[in-house]
């Protein structure tokens, strides 16, 4: 990794996007990284593509992630994970989550769906790791935990240690319950153990 932390978060609207992002900018801040971050939320309220660049380093001077300087991709879905691997650096690892979402640019028939977007990626050299959020998510009770089980899956790839982020989540959700803490906690591990 270079000077600056680059990481790309892409899903579709509805799947803690930005939350997630928001979460992945105050730790680092918490670690004293200046941090850069911007969104694209476009139609997220009717299922669209959502998408966050979030920089963290010793400097950072712009928010935006050029094409081919991510350090990881956090793709929520796997189609929009595909649409975005350009942006990964060659020693670039991409989490993505194994679910397949149809935005409505495919329910009009603008678009087709692509057949195996993972295999796609792995097939241009890519280095993607996947694996079923959601159903880790359900097997939890709740399938808002996604975007915790995917920051654990990519917390041993920061430069920082993984409880950091971890703490960042609990923190988050305990202050609206604190029984959320407990069960954000343990969607953040079963992450971390499928991101390994």
């Amino acid at each position: 990794m270079s000077d600056t932390t680059n990481i790309l978060v892409v899903g579709i609207g509805g799947q803690g996007v930005m939350t997630a992002s928001e979460i992945l900018a105050r730790a680092a801040i918490a670690q004293g990284f200046e941090v850069k971050k911007t969104e694209v939320a476009g139609m997220s309220q009717r299922g669209g593509v959502v998408s966050s660049h979030v920089r963290f380093g010793r400097q950072v001077l712009s928010p935006e992630i050029a094409a081919g300087e991510a350090d990881i991709l956090l793709g929520f879905e796997a189609a929009e994970a595909m649409r975005w691997s350009h942006y990964l650096r060659p020693a670039g690892v991409a989490m993505v989550n194994r679910l397949r979402l149809a935005p409505p640019i495919v329910s009009l028939g603008l678009f087709d769906y692509p057949a195996d977007p993972i295999a796609a990626m792995r097939g241009q050299g890519i280095t993607a790791r996947d694996f079923d959020a959601g159903a880790i998510a359900r097997e939890l009770g709740d399938l808002k935990l996604v975007n915790t089980v995917m920051l654990g899956a990519i917390s041993e790839y920061l430069p920082f240690p993984a409880r950091v982020l971890e703490e960042g989540v609990v923190s988050r959700f305990s202050a609206k319950k604190p029984e959320l803490g407990d069960l954000n906690r343990r969607a953040f591990m079963l992450g971390k153990a499928a991101g390994a």
